[in-house]
């Protein structure tokens, strides 16, 4: 599935590609950082490499939905 996290000050956000099963965990590393539990938000995408993002630079968390439907092209 696909997580996209917005940083505070920066242009861009960060993509990342992790495996389907970790929705569950993802989503409670998340609620804990953004509580004050812990001071950073470490991920593991699916080729191992870890990222990790200061809780109090998150803007926003996107997780995209388990099946990975994409779209391709243009148009709505």
């Amino acid at each position: 599935m696909d997580v996209r996290i917005g940083v505070t000050q920066a242009p861009r956000e960060l993509n990342l590609e992790v495996d389907d099963g970790d929705r569950d965990d993802l989503k409670t590393r998340v609620d804990a950082a953004l509580s004050g539990a812990t001071d950073v938000l470490w991920v593991t995408d699916k080729r191992g490499r870890e990222l990790g993002v200061p809780a109090a630079k998150i803007a926003y968390v996107e997780v995209g939905s388990a099946d990975g439907d994409r779209r391709i092209g243009f148009g709505g």
